[in-house]
């Protein structure tokens, strides 16, 4: 399915513009996308880490020992029984094992996050509308993304608005913001999400700095070399603007 090949980042550019133009014309396969990221992005924040219990985990290694100390001749007699509970043990433990994986949040959205950011610097073309007024960046991503990023002017806080450019996340269609910061850029990256709001989050990776939060069901990711208490500081001023 093309769609979601798209939406795992697995197309070249030809078949990704093809799909682009297939979906502005068509309402049902743009409504099956918009679904398919829904399931994505809640498998990405709502998994829930299984473990298996220190219960369970003796009684295997029970099984196990009394597999190893059992006399030679009984294991013959119990050796069609046996392949058969082999069968039935290796797959609880499969599926045990299988529980216990926890499902990676964030990891992969910051590898995406910094190629993209990485991407835009490297090319020159880190800006497809340049305005310092969030009245023209905001409006300019209208009919051009299924949503409508938030757009805040942060240039009283020193960090003003340059503009704005519609990048990809894991092959997620994004806004990425542009802020400044002296010489420094900030990208903020936008897309919709299910999970419930939360508090801001730090990390790095690179020599970048990343601080990613939910509010109003949106998931914001913001990357820049700045060290990160002026990021902190943007993310907290970008909060707190209307």
């Amino acid at each position: 399915m093309l769609v979601q090949a798209d939406i795992d980042g697995e197309l070249d550019a030809r078949d990704a513009a093809a799909i682009a133009a297939h979906l502005d014309g068509c309402a049902e396969c743009r409504a099956l996308q918009a679904q398919l990221r829904r399931i994505k992005e809640t498998t990405r924040t709502e998994a829930t880490r299984f473990a298996a219990s220190d219960d369970f985990r003796r009684r295997m290694a029970v099984l196990a020992q009394s597999n190893v100390t059992r006399p030679a001749a009984t294991r013959r007699r119990l050796q069609w029984g046996g392949w058969i509970g082999s069968f039935g043990l290796g797959a609880a433990v499969a599926a045990a094992l299988m529980l216990a994986i926890h499902v990676p949040r964030d990891g992969g959205d910051a590898q995406s996050v910094l190629d993209g950011h990485l991407r835009a610097l490297q090319s020159g073309h880190a800006i497809d509308v340049a305005s310092t007024d969030k009245h023209t960046v905001k409006p300019w991503f209208d009919g051009r993304l299924d949503f409508t990023p938030p757009v805040k002017d942060l240039a009283a806080a020193g960090f003003p608005l340059r503009g704005g450019r519609i990048d990809a996340v894991d092959g997620r269609p994004t806004a990425a913001l542009v802020y400044g910061h002296g010489r420094h850029a900030i990208d903020l990256y936008v897309w919709p999400t299910v999970a419930g709001d939360a508090a801001a989050r730090d990390t790095a990776r690179k020599g970048y700095h990343f601080v990613t939060w939910v509010r109003d069901g949106m998931r914001f990711w913001a990357v820049s070399d700045l060290n990160p208490a002026e990021l902190d500081e943007f993310a907290r001023d970008w909060q707190a603007a209307d």
